[in-house]
């Protein structure tokens, strides 16, 4: 069957080791890359025969993975992140590039060896970032926006990579080639973005109103990868076009159907992409080299995570947020095997120096979502132990406000409940995102700008005197950390807020929060009433049947006022909810 029976073979064999992988709680990708190493050529058993083009497939994955985060990430979107972007990353890239280059003059490599070494490793990984990102929900948050972004500029750096590195030896003809190919792919965004802004979202929607979904998937591969092979054409990287014609398509109103179509294509190859990066790994040279490897990674490990953390505080980003970036993009990436690949094609480096690179870059990938996982414990390990207070983004003023309502976060949630509010209660925001600081101001609210786990700014917020605080943030780290400092200034407010599952909502309860929601809980309950209302159920059984699953739910978890309080033991003896009498469906005709 030629390459159709390894595409066969990969995905049984990935099957059994992903389900492997959930039985042990670890993610499927893990699980994907031992399937890699167990069929892949470097093994005994059954081998991968067509190893290059499952490689070429991999790198559509790459692609397909781009075009759905450029789909989710607007232009607009990189405003509030383009200085770390355009300034941090190229900070973070040489700082990479130097520590690579003094792992290798320890290992007694050449200055050549060495500087290609530190380019190789100095990439992170796009399609694991991603995916993890989208695994854990974190897909259009903050830190999510600042990965990508970086992730995108480190994507564009590879190209200079390729041209130069090879003519490290005549460095005058790489910088004319470089030169000649920044010029072309200016001169291709401007074209591509002036045009395809407009006239793509309408064509897209011609041919939405066709009628037919093959034919309007169809059109989005071809858009999105048509575009990534002729940024390829021109010398730069086949996955930034795709990228760029995602954000372009992003504009359309039907960009959500074009996201849900390429998924299913786009988890397919991003199998067959984790399933070549286990492939690439040779046990043999794994055993002869472990000594080797262990340091480079632990070196790579600690060194890179304090880099992208450091740079990520250095552009004021505070709290979870530089731990997080360190750990989530520590790997070496994808590209590092393209690198590679080019760097022993052209004598750059040796053949053990390639090995190292390849199975350097697949066990970091590897080992990447245990990492990622440990962010939130060592935040809060940090946060409990250290006496330092989070700094503010701009001084605090003294509010003088009484009985006013403070809420905590002005995303989507914060902004929406604070128009519910009526105008005759003042209202004041807390919020550290510079951005949204501007626009609570632009929308007329009196803003402190900080983060709102300092409890010096939380007594400037005058909770003393406040009738009600709202915590808004996604948080469930910062979002406890704040119900804590509350419960010292002010033990009697009355406090809602947002929790993240009913875990984080037990916690929020135990610290003495009033009232704790789950938002996407809540929006269950509002389909359930919607759908009895459309099957004409009537609307006192209805809204009793709500609150009796609601009750059920909640008053385990929540603890009410001392006259109030009930006990779980209680909520435990209720009957459950009785569901009501649906009209019977009427037979078909």
């Amino acid at each position: 069957m030629g390459i159709a029976g390894d595409i066969v073979q990969i995905v049984v064999v990935a099957l059994v080791c992903g389900l492997i992988a959930q039985r042990l709680k670890m993610p499927a990708l893990l699980g994907y890359i031992v399937a890699g190493i167990l069929i892949g050529p470097n093994t005994i058993g059954p081998k991968i025969v067509h190893v290059e083009q499952i490689e070429v497939l991999a790198d559509i994955g790459v692609a397909l993975l781009l075009f759905s985060a450029g789909l989710e990430f607007p232009v607009e979107k990189l405003s509030p992140v383009k200085k770390i972007a355009l300034i941090g990353t190229p900070i973070q890239i040489l700082a990479c590039v130097g520590l690579g280059y003094g792992l290798g003059a320890c290992f007694g490599w050449n200055w050549v060896h060495c500087i290609w070494f530190g380019c190789i490793i100095s990439v992170s990984s796009t399609m694991v970032v991603l995916k993890i990102l989208g695994e854990k929900g974190l897909t259009g948050t903050l830190s999510s926006q600042v990965m990508t972004a970086i992730l995108i500029v480190q994507d564009l750096a590879v190209i200079p990579m390729l041209i130069l590195l090879p003519e490290l030896n005549n460095l005058s003809q790489g910088l004319d080639i470089l030169g000649m190919a920044i010029v072309k792919s200016v001169i291709l965004i401007a074209v591509v973005v002036a045009i395809g802004s407009t006239a793509v979202p309408k064509f897209i929607a011609k041919i939405a109103a066709l009628g037919s979904r093959e034919l309007f998937m169809v059109t989005v591969l071809a858009f999105g990868l048509g575009l990534g092979l002729l940024t390829y054409a021109i010398g730069l990287s086949f996955a930034f076009g795709a990228f760029l014609a995602g954000m372009i398509l992003s504009r359309s109103e039907f960009s959500h159907h074009a996201l849900s179509e390429i998924t299913p294509l786009r988890d397919l190859f991003s199998l067959l992409f984790f399933c070549s990066v286990g492939m690439l790994i040779q046990p043999q040279f794994v055993i002869n080299h472990w000594g080797l490897i262990a340091i480079t990674i632990g070196v790579l490990l600690v060194g890179k995570v304090l880099i992208f953390g450091i740079t990520t505080r250095l552009f004021g980003y505070v709290n979870i947020m530089p731990i997080a970036v360190g750990l989530y993009m520590f790997q070496v990436g994808e590209f590092a095997f393209v690198l590679a690949r080019t760097g022993i094609s052209s004598q750059g480096i040796s053949q053990d120096i390639y090995l190292l690179c390849i199975t350097v870059a697949a066990i970091t990938i590897a080992i990447t979502p245990l990492f990622a996982n440990m962010a939130d414990p060592i935040y809060q390990w940090w946060r409990k132990r250290t006496k330092t207070k989070p700094s503010n983004s701009i001084p605090m003023p003294q509010v003088g406000f009484k009985d006013h309502v403070v809420i905590v976060g002005y995303g989507y949630m914060g902004s929406f409940l604070a128009e519910a509010i009526p105008n005759s209660t003042p209202i004041l925001i807390i919020e550290s995102h510079p951005q949204r600081v501007k626009k609570a101001k632009e929308d007329g609210y009196a803003v402190i700008g900080g983060n709102a786990t300092s409890t010096d700014l939380l007594k400037a917020a005058d909770l003393d005197k406040a009738a009600l605080l709202i915590i808004t943030i996604p948080d469930p780290i910062d979002s406890t950390m704040v119900q804590e400092a509350v419960h010292t200034i002010n033990p009697k407010l009355k406090v809602m807020a947002r929790a993240r599952s009913l875990e984080h909502m037990k916690e929020l309860v135990k610290h003495g929060c009033s009232e704790a929601l789950v938002p996407e809980y809540e929006a269950s309950l509002t389909m359930m009433r919607d759908i009895m209302i459309l099957l004409k159920v009537k609307d006192v059984t209805i809204d009793e049947f709500i609150q009796d699953v609601r009750t059920k739910q909640y008053s385990p978890i929540l603890v009410r006022n001392s006259n109030k309080k009930r006990t779980a033991e209680t909520a435990s003896k209720q009957e459950p909810p009785q569901k009501p009498d649906l009209p019977t469906p009427a037979p078909a005709q």
